[in-house]
C-alpha cells in the first residue's frame, strides 16, 4: 500500500473517535435536559403523555463508545501498517 493511503486508515480511525466523544457528550447533555425536564413536572403523567423529540440518551452514549472502539481499532491498524511499510 502506499503511504498516502496509509494516512487514510489514521485519519478515518481519528473521525471515528472524535465522532464518539461527540455522540458520548450530545448523550449526556440530551440525558441531563430529559431528567431536568422530568424533575419540573408537578406530575409525571402529564409528562409522559407529551410526545418528546429527542433522541435516546442511552443509544447515543453506547453509539459513541462503539464508535470510539472502531477508531482505535482503525487508527491502530493504519499505525501498524504505516511502521511495516
Amino acid at each position: 500500500m502506499d503511504q498516502g493511503e496509509l494516512f487514510i486508515f489514521i485519519i478515518v480511525g481519528g473521525v471515528f473517535i472524535l465522532l464518539g466523544i461527540i455522540a458520548i457528550l450530545w448523550g449526556i447533555r440530551e440525558e441531563k435536559k430529559l431528567f431536568e425536564a422530568l424533575a419540573s413536572k408537578p406530575d409525571l403523567r402529564e409528562f409522559s403523555l407529551k410526545h418528546v423529540e429527542s433522541p435516546q440518551p442511552g443509544a447515543l452514549k453506547i453509539g459513541g463508545w462503539i464508535a470510539i472502539v472502531v477508531g482505535v481499532i482503525v487508527l491502530a491498524a493504519g499505525i501498524i501498517l504505516w511502521q511495516l511499510g
